[in-house]
This record gives structure tokens, sequence and C-alpha cells, in this order.
């Protein structure tokens, strides 16, 4: 920088030595303006040496506009004082030069005297201007004042005390948040760097506005990419490992952030390892250490009994079953000697949850002990060889407690663990959206036990964020048979954990997290089987008198259960018949708003089409309500419900030409 800088400098400075040698060699009729013109162009090249001389220490960006300004004024004063050396009667008959000429270009010089002082002022050492309470506005920023606030804020990010730097990012917080410009202008002249290095090595309170301000820079693509570029990633993953608590939910919820604008960066992240860090972070005091469940017995415990199994297994056809079996009585001691980790609930569901996927887990690394993952995320800490030795590869793949400084973390105020859980969980589902990758390594770790017990015991914007969370997950895990498959699979602890306490949410009808709830129950239609007839229930009653949202979202999720996509959509259909779901669909045909009326008819043809013998159906007069629709302008638009509809109808007037009556007399 201080090389670019001097070769800048350069040419000014030698234009301003040729403005002073030309006001000197003026004519008569010039003299004293030129004599005025001379005296501030030598101490503007004055102001310039003291620039190059500190030129390692210039704020580059207002450095090279006031550079390349100063030149052109320079340029414009010689051409000026060159007019004025003219000789002979002619030439100086001809050579009429205004008064008003003199007084702009002296007024120019000025500016740009202003705009240098201004310029050696800002980019001086803290101490150096310790006195200088205000440093105002250079002259080339009169017409921009933000322009010049900005370049003065990025200044003492770069020479500042801490404290003072801690001040100037809460500035660039406010002007951030002020206004979309503002934000580009701060990215522009340079605010990304020196906020990055104060979120290394700030104060608390510096770290915080520092990592709000990366959040607020983060409004499109572009800004994100440059930040990425700027090493985001790296300085983001460093507190979420080692710094302090509200930092890091800062730093987590500016990870939201960017993920949300620019998806691109997700796979960055999770590179990383962010991903692991804030499942961590989720993790803590809800899902404890598995080393912190150990079990103090007597006797040799059927742990022991799982090592050996898994150790026999190539050699034992039946070792799988053994360890099944021992995991089953691994899993009963647990659930008799282990303590909730949100209190003494020996007797509670999620416990039950709790220790059966902890010992699920330990069964599962013990029968494959050679197979790392790197998409997973183990909280148990690193494995050990068979000479005592931990495999220290195997640990950088895994993650672990003590891979995050959790010194006082347990002190910590109740209301920053919260926001902290809160923070990571609306991470998570940033980076989770439309990425396979990242759901199976959110899904092999124990985020979504996480989720779970969350859900039922969190603040409520830890349980908003976590249900947003698993909605994404799921919406995924909709698209990904392979994903679907091994994270949503129904004898999964922590699938029905987290389907149990999204039911729950749902049949309470929890105004602010229903919409995600029903969306991911949706999601997973799929994944349920014939008889999980508990599900379809407290999705069929939203459709009763309910927001038009509520209604909408809950005939969506119904659909996907009842779609032919569905390989179960038979006994779906029937169960939302059986929970009197026709005639709730026939009013919201009827009188729902439009969104809603489409998507309560896309239902009722599917179940019309799957179950046209159906009597509820016939009752509801079904085939009447799909004629009317099939004559609705906004029915006849839609080429595909168009198609689906006269194939429900053609199905149904197999069954019901005759209405109820020849309906009855036909199955009896």
């Amino acid at each position: 920088m201080a090389d670019i800088v001097k070769q800048l400098l350069a040419k000014p400075i030698q234009l301003a030595d040729q403005v002073a040698k030309a006001a000197e060699e003026a004519s008569s009729s010039f003299k004293q303006e030129c004599l005025e013109l001379k005296s501030k162009t030598e101490k503007l090249a004055g102001l310039l040496r003291q620039a190059a001389r500190a030129s390692s220490d210039l704020y580059e960006r207002p450095t090279r506009r006031i550079i390349a300004d100063t030149e052109l004024v320079l340029d414009k004063a010689l051409s000026l004082t060159l007019k004025c050396r003219a000789n002979g009667l002619m030439k100086r008959v001809f050579s009429i030069i205004p008064a008003a000429a003199f007084r702009k270009m002296s007024s120019q010089l000025e500016n740009s005297i202003g705009d240098v002082s201004w310029l050696l002022r800002v980019s001086a050492p803290a101490e150096d201007r310790a006195d200088t309470e205000y440093l105002g506005l250079p002259p080339i920023a009169a017409n921009e004042p933000i322009l010049g606030l900005i370049w003065e804020q990025v200044a003492i990010l770069h020479t500042g005390s801490l404290d003072d730097r801690s001040d100037a990012a809460a500035s660039l917080v406010s002007l951030a948040r002020d206004n979309d410009r503002y934000g580009k202008l701060i990215i522009e002249e340079g605010g990304v760097g020196p906020l990055l290095k104060l979120i290394k090595e700030g104060k608390k309170e510096g770290q915080e506005n520092a990592a709000r301000a990366i959040g607020l820079l983060g409004r499109d693509p572009e800004s994100v990419e440059l930040m990425i570029h700027a090493g985001v990633c790296s300085v983001f993953a460093k507190v979420l490992k080692e710094g302090p608590m509200k930092v890091q939910a800062v730093v987590a919820w500016a990870v939201s952030e960017l993920a949300a604008k620019y998806p691109t960066c997700q796979d960055l992240f999770a590179q990383h390892n962010i991903v692991r860090l804030l499942v961590s972070h989720l993790a803590f005091e809800t899902v404890q250490e598995h080393s912190k469940y150990a079990i103090v017995s007597n006797k040799p415990t059927s742990i022991h009994a799982v090592v050996m199994a898994s150790n026999n297994s190539g050699n034992n056809s039946n070792g799988n079953s053994s360890v099944k079996k021992d995991s089953e009585d691994e899993e009963k001691q647990m659930q008799s000697r282990m303590q909730h980790p949100l209190g003494d609930r020996s007797t509670n569901q999620m416990h039950r949850v709790v220790t059966s996927t902890m010992a699920m887990h330990a069964a599962n690394k013990q029968q494959q002990p050679n197979q790392g993952n790197e998409g997973t995320l183990n909280l148990q800490g690193p494995k050990v060889n068979g000479n005592g030795k931990q495999n220290h590869q195997s640990h950088q793949q895994s993650f672990s407690y003590s891979g995050i400084n959790m010194k006082g973390r347990e002190l910590e105020d109740p209301e920053n663990k919260a926001y902290m859980k809160a923070m990571a969980a609306r991470a998570l589902r940033q980076l989770a959206k439309g990425n396979v990758a990242i759901c199976r390594s959110i899904t092999e770790s124990r985020a979504l036990l996480c989720f779970a017990i969350l859900l039922e015991k969190g603040s409520e914007d830890v349980k908003y964020n976590s249900a947003l969370a698993v909605k994404e997950i799921t919406a995924v895990a909709e698209k990904d048979a392979e994903l679907r498959r091994s994270a949503f699979k129904p004898n999964s602890p922590a699938c029905k954990a987290v389907v149990d306490q999204v039911l729950k949410i749902i049949e309470k009808e929890d105004t602010k997290l229903l919409i995600p709830c029903v969306k991911a129950i949706g999601n997973l239609a799929r994944t349920f089987r014939a008889t999980e007839t508990r599900i379809i229930g407290p999705l069929v009653r939203l459709l009763d008198e309910r927001e038009a949202e509520v209604s909408r979202e809950a005939a969506i999720s119904l659909t996907k259960f009842a779609s032919s996509e569905n390989y179960l959509h038979l006994d779906h259909s029937k169960a939302i018949i059986s929970a009197g779901g026709a005639k709730h669909l026939v009013q919201l045909v009827y009188l729902g708003e439009q969104t809603v009326q489409i998507s309560a008819l896309v239902l009722l043809s599917y179940i019309a089409l799957h179950v046209p013998d159906s009597e509820e159906l016939a009752r509801a007069e079904v085939l009447g309500v799909l004629e009317w629709a099939s004559k609705q302008p906004n029915v006849t638009q839609d080429e595909t419900l168009e198609a689906l509809l006269q194939e429900s109808k053609g199905r149904l007037e197999l069954y019901q030409s005759r209405g109820s009556r020849g309906f009855q007399k036909l199955h009896q």
C-alpha cells in the first residue's frame, strides 16, 4: 500500500511545484492573483509531501479519491497560471482571464488543502489525535456527508483504541441498519476487514458490535461473497469455538443472515466446522455428553457385552441380534439409573427417548469402529486405539464438547443461554435450507433430539427457531429419499421424539409454532406407516374454522398424505375421511379464500380419486362439489388441477352418480 500511495502522490507533488513556478513568472497583470494561488499551492504541496512520508498509515479508500481529485485541481491550476505568463502586447490583450476564475481556483485549492489535512488527521494513530473529538467532514464529501462519516468510522476501526473501535462498529451498525445503500458504501470503503479484525481481538462489546455489523452488511449475494473472501468463515468459527457466549450468539445470528442472503456459502461454513459448533451449542445442557451418562456398576455391564458382540460380529451371523438384545438391556439399565438432562424425570417420555438414543448411539459406534463419517457430529470426544492412545485424526473428524471453551458457561445468565440456543437453531435452519449434505450432518448428530427437547422445554424464541429448523430439515428429507430413510426411520427414537413434540404443538394449536409444525408433518408424510392414525386427526381438525393460512397449510400437508405419490395414499385417504375431513373440505371449497379453496380442492380430488366408493363422500355430495368447481375460471386455468379434477369426477361417477340412496343400495 505504501509504495502505491507514493506513486499516486508523485504526480500531484510534481504538478504543485510546476504551479508554484508558473505563478512566479506571471505577468504584472495577474501578479497578485497568482501569488495567492502560489501560496496555497505550496501549502498543499507541503501536505502532500507529509502524506508521502506517512504513506504506510494512510487509509486507502479516501486516499485514492482525494489524491485523484487533488491532481485534477492542480492540473487546472497549472493551466490557469500558464496563461498568466503571456508575453507581448497582443498576448496580454487576448489573454483575458476573468477574476471569477481565480476565485474559483482559490476555492478549489482550499478544498484540496482541507481534504489532505483531513486525510492526515483521520489516518493518524489514535494517540496522536486523542484531543480531537470530531474530525469533521472533508470538503470532498460535502455533497455526500455519509461517505465522510463512513470514512471516519472505518479509519477509527483501523487505528483507534479498542473502545474507540467498538464505538465505531456501533456507528456502522446504525448506518447499515438504516439504509441498504449505506451498507454497500461501508463494504466498498473497506469496512469489512477491520470489522473482522475487531471480532478476533476486541473486547466483548466490540466483538458484539462488529459481528452485528457483519450480519447487517450481508444484504445481498454480492456483499456476502465479498465478506466470504475477506475471511468471515474462519473468524466466525474461531469465535464459536472460543468466544464469550453472548458474542457467539451474535455470530450465530450473523451466520443465519449471511446464509439466508447467499445460500452458496452454506458449504463454506460447513467446511469450517460451523455446523458442528452450532450443534454443540444447541446440545449444551440439552443433551449431555455421553461420558456424563456413564453407569457405575459392580457387574460387567451390558456395554461390555455390546463390545464383545461387535468384535465377534464378523464371525457370528447372529451378531447383530446379540447387539440389539444387549443394547435393549443397556437401555433398560440406563432408563432406571440415568438422570434426565433437564431434571429428575425418570418417568418422562422424553427421558426414555434420550436414554434409548444414547444406548443406540453407543451400540452403533461399537458396531462400526472403523467407519468414520466426516458429516457425523460425535459428541463423545476422541476415540482411543488399542494402545490406549487417542486417535487424533478421528478426533478431528468428530466433534466433542472439549473442542469448545466451556469454562464458566454453566454460570452464564439463563437469558444468554436461551439466546445462544435460539440463534444456533436459527443459523442451523438457514444452513440446512435446501442442503442435503448439511441436513445429513445435522441429523447424524444429536441435533434432532436437541430440537425435540427444546420444542418441549425451550423459551419462546428457542421453540420458534427450533420449529423452523425442523421444518427446513424435513423439507430437504421430503425430496431426498436417502436422507429420509436414514434420518427419519419410523423406529428412530429421535425421530419419534420430534414427531411427538410437533404433534403436541399442533394439538395445542400454538399460534406462533403452528405453521412450521404443520409443514414439517407434511414433509414427513412418506415416512409414516398406515397404522400411524394419530397423525391425521390433528391436521384434519385444523381445516375447520381456522385462519386462512392455517387451513391452507393443513390442506397442503394432508395432500402429501393422500397424493398418488405416497405409497400409502389409500390408507391415508381413508383416515382423512374417517376423521371427518370431507365435510370440512367441502366447506373450504365453497366458502374459503381462493388460495385455501384451491388447496382444499386438490386434497378433495385425491381423496375422491382413491376412495370413490366412500359413503362419507356421497353424503357430503362431493361429486356435486367437484362439478361446481370444474366450472370456476380459476380452476380451468390450471391444466394440472383440471386434469386431476376430471379424473376424480370420472371415478366418483362410477359409484355415486345415483346419489346417496343409490350408493347405499349398490353396496347392500
